[in-house]
């Protein structure tokens, strides 16, 4: 039986790559690679000259029991997607669960994926957060976006720079103009920016900057009305147990509610 490896590639800074992950992708006997041109750059790069494969979101229902077959026969086979992380709006999904189904071991590296980076640099809440990826672009994006409105945590989303302003057009109608939110692009590449701001204030700078690059926007979630400060919230298990009143108590407030 062979094994699975999912390899994260770098988002834009070839130095993100690990030892680890290009000591994998030099003993695996098959590379899959979302995109053979991308990877084969990549590869190049670091002098790696493995036999690779196409394996993306228009062929990998066609060709993944084949993958499984060759994993079951002994090959190490190692899974990368353009950039980042497979299986994070990247295909790999497919491959993994059915590798596990036949009784594949699946070992995944860590390693670059750029909502991460976005998030802890947004300055908004990263303890608790939900990642959305990509909206969908036609059929359902609104209703989805309306069911997120009352999301307290932190949220995550991917978008492309054609479709960044409507998508924060939609925003500032769904969650308000007033809303805490940052933009990030090109995570770890030369022109790597954050704005931070309202969603308004975002919208603004974008309809006069024309949006380039790769982005990941971080959205602030809904606040609760008098929800308590976190610091001050107890668990209500944590709390002391009262003693029950002594007589002498009792009689006292007796007294007092006779009054």
């Amino acid at each position: 039986m062979g094994t699975l490896y999912v390899v994260p590639t770098p988002v834009g800074n070839l130095e993100d790559i690990t030892a680890r992950a290009l000591r994998i992708l030099r003993e695996a006997d098959l590379i899959l690679a979302e995109d053979t041109r991308t990877s084969g750059n990549l590869l190049r790069h670091f002098d790696i000259r493995n036999a690779m494969q196409s394996f993306h979101k228009f062929n990998e229902h066609q060709v993944v029991t084949n993958f499984v077959e060759r994993l079951r026969g002994g090959e190490t086979v190692a899974l990368v997607s353009d950039a980042g992380t497979p299986g994070i709006s990247d295909p790999g999904y497919l491959l993994v669960r059915e590798a596990i189904r036949a009784g594949v071991e699946v070992i995944t590296l860590p390693g670059p994926t750029a909502f991460v980076p976005a998030l802890v640099s947004s300055g908004l809440p990263c303890d608790k957060f939900c990642f959305e990826g990509f909206l969908p672009q036609k059929k359902g994006r609104m209703t989805r976006l309306q069911e997120l409105r009352q999301e307290a945590r932190t949220i995550v989303f991917y978008e492309s720079p054609h479709r960044l302003l409507r998508t924060l057009e939609q925003f500032v109608e769904v969650f308000g103009p007033e809303r805490q939110a940052a933009v990030c692009r090109e995570i770890s590449k030369v022109h790597e920016e954050s704005l931070r701001g309202t969603l308004s204030e975002l919208l603004a700078h974008f309809r006069s900057e024309e949006p380039r690059g790769e982005f990941v926007i971080v959205l602030g979630g809904c606040e609760i009305p008098n929800a308590p400060d976190v610091q001050d919230a107890q668990d209500p298990q944590d709390a002391p147990t009262p003693r029950p009143l002594s007589k002498y108590q009792r009689k006292q407030l007796n007294k007092e509610n006779s009054v």
